[in-house]
């Protein structure tokens, strides 16, 4: 191939990932002026009334589908907006000017979109929405959208992390869900995100959990281990719960960690983030060969997983105890005993699969005995009716491993 045919070639590549990343990359920012326009008319009127027809009419009518995810994903109200807008102006006036470029940085979010196309050919196209909500939620997907919360993604201390949050957000629209079965698939889907756009924007993530997490691996997989295959996400992820670590999210590192072995020791690093990303986290199998091929934990996970439901905690038996009447009213004490001490802050209860009509409501929760081997509540029945009450995996161990659900089913006798 001669010079003049190879530079041709080459130029014709790097037209085409251009234009690639021009025509798939749709930035949306439309939210954040409808937005402004609102709060400006709330803001110089008390007349509450006047105050929501502002909102609606200005912003939430004028909505776009990306906004309307974000208000659904967070369940915002028109309540919550009002709120926000009225009682933080100053902070609303600091972040404004941020908020108003969030078209000046389309170039440089599209040319890290190119890149990650280069590492992940087989990108599909997605759309990045700046929308504005109410606080919960600074960056989340949802099908094919991004979305950018701005009202915290935006501010200045933010800033500089903006691209990298909506590259972490882009390759979460590339994966095959947004929700882990457990708390490990969802804590390696995290991970994958941000190892991937480590890689696409070539600095290191600046999340707090990655710093700690490199300094205290041995203690993180330990607790780690315990909790792996709880279906909720507890402290490691998306909460400012207490821990014993003192840090949030360190599900993060988890997930990145695992990622990161897996990477290094992969032969074919194409290979290796096309693996990571198209991995089926809720797919059992898949997702242990995954975990096992890094090397990261000592056991393979089975063993682990063996290991967690041989120590979980069980109901070993949930006794009514019969106490005077009311009227037509029949009241119970129920008094449940666990395998084990159980963390008395935290429980939660179900419907059974007779549904609501068959719930057994409960009056008043007594609480934990002092060992925290058994609980009690009180409840109120009717004569001859059928009730259900499921004990969920809200209820857990000291170690936060949860139960496994345990369904109460009691019949009423006559009055």
């Amino acid at each position: 191939m001669n010079k003049a045919i190879l530079f041709a070639t080459l130029l014709c590549a790097s037209i085409t990932q251009s234009l690639w990343a021009q025509q798939t990359v749709n930035l949306i920012t439309t939210d954040v002026d409808h937005f402004w326009q609102a709060y400006d008319k709330i803001n110089v009127t008390k007349d509450t009334s006047a105050q929501y027809a502002y909102l609606n009419k200005l912003f939430l009518e004028q909505a776009t589908p990306g906004q309307k995810a974000m208000i659904q994903a967070r369940n915002y109200t028109p309540k919550d907006y009002l709120n926000v807008i009225t009682q933080k102006q100053t902070y609303f006036n600091s972040i404004r000017s941020n908020t108003l470029k969030a078209k000046d940085y389309a170039k440089a979010i599209t040319k890290k979109i190119d890149r990650l196309k280069q590492l992940y050919p087989a990108l599909k196209p997605a759309e990045i929405y700046f929308t504005v909500g109410a606080f919960r939620s600074g960056g989340t997907t949802t099908g094919k959208m991004v979305l950018i919360g701005s009202e915290i993604a935006m501010a200045s201390e933010h800033l500089d992390n903006l691209v990298f949050t909506n590259v972490h957000e882009y390759v979460h629209t590339q994966q095959k869900t947004n929700i882990g079965d457990n708390l490990l698939a969802q804590c390696v889907m995290e991970g994958v995100a941000e190892f991937v756009s480590e890689k696409v924007m070539a600095i290191p993530s600046n999340l707090p959990a990655l710093t700690y997490g490199k300094a205290h691996t041995e203690s993180i997989k330990q607790v780690f281990t315990l909790q792996m295959f709880n279906t909720g996400n507890g402290f490691w992820l998306y909460s400012n719960t207490e821990n014993q670590f003192g840090l949030r999210d360190l599900g993060y590192y988890v997930g990145y960690a695992i990622s990161d072995q897996y990477y290094t020791k992969a032969t074919d690093k194409a290979k290796a983030i096309s693996d990571m990303i198209e991995l089926d986290y809720n797919n059992r199998e898949a997702l242990a060969a995954y975990v096992d091929q890094s090397g990261y934990f000592d056991q393979r996970v089975k063993q682990l997983n063996d290991e967690y439901e041989k120590n979980r905690p069980l109901v070993v038996s949930a006794t009514p105890e019969k106490l005077a009447d009311t009227g037509d009213t029949l009241n119970y004490k129920f008094k449940i005993v666990f395998s084990k001490p159980m963390d008395k802050r935290f429980r939660n209860f179900d419907f059974g699969p007779l549904g609501k009509d068959n719930a057994m409501f409960i009056k008043n929760f007594t609480g934990f005995s002092a060992d925290g081997f058994t609980a009690e509540f009180d409840v109120q029945l009717k004569p001859s009716k059928q009730y259900q009450i499921v004990l969920g995996e809200g209820f857990r161990d000291l170690n936060g491993v949860r139960i496994k659900p345990y369904l109460i089913d009691f019949k009423t006798g006559e009055k």
